[in-house]
C-alpha cells in the first residue's frame, strides 16, 4: 500500500513515515536550523511585544524545511497532507537531534 493512501490515526503511526521522508541529512540539518531560529524569532517577539511579526517563524522554519525537500530529498514535505502531525514531527525531531538520539 503506498503512503500517500494511508490515514495516519496517531502521531505513534505518523513518525515513522515522516523520519523516512526526512532520511537525507543535509534535510534533517535544515530541519533542525530552521526551528531553532523559528523558536528563537519566536521568543524574541515575544519578548519585544512585536507581534506583527508573528509571521516571521513560519517563514524561517519552513523555508529552510521546504529547501531541504525539494533540493536535497528530492520529496514533497508532510506538511502538505499533514501539518499538524507534520509540526509536532518537526518538534520531536529537533529534540532528538538536540539530545543526541538522532545524529546531526
Amino acid at each position: 500500500m503506498s503512503q500517500e493512501l494511508i490515514v495516519y490515526q496517531s502521531f505513534e503511526q505518523f513518525y515513522p513515515f515522516y523520519l523516512k521522508e526526512h532520511s537525507n541529512r543535509t534535510n534533517k540539518r535544515l530541519h533542525f536550523v530552521g526551528t531553532s531560529l523559528a523558536v528563537l524569532a519566536l521568543i524574541l517577539i515575544t519578548l519585544t511585544g512585536n507581534y506583527r511579526y508573528l509571521y516571521v517563524p513560519f517563514l524561517i522554519g519552513y523555508g529552510f524545511a521546504w529547501v531541504g525537500h525539494f533540493f536535497f530529498q528530492k520529496n514533497k514535505p508532510a506538511t502538505f497532507k499533514y501539518p499538524l502531525f507534520s509540526l509536532r514531527g518537526d518538534f520531536k525531531l529537533w529534540s532528538q537531534i538536540l539530545s543526541g538520539k538522532i545524529k546531526f
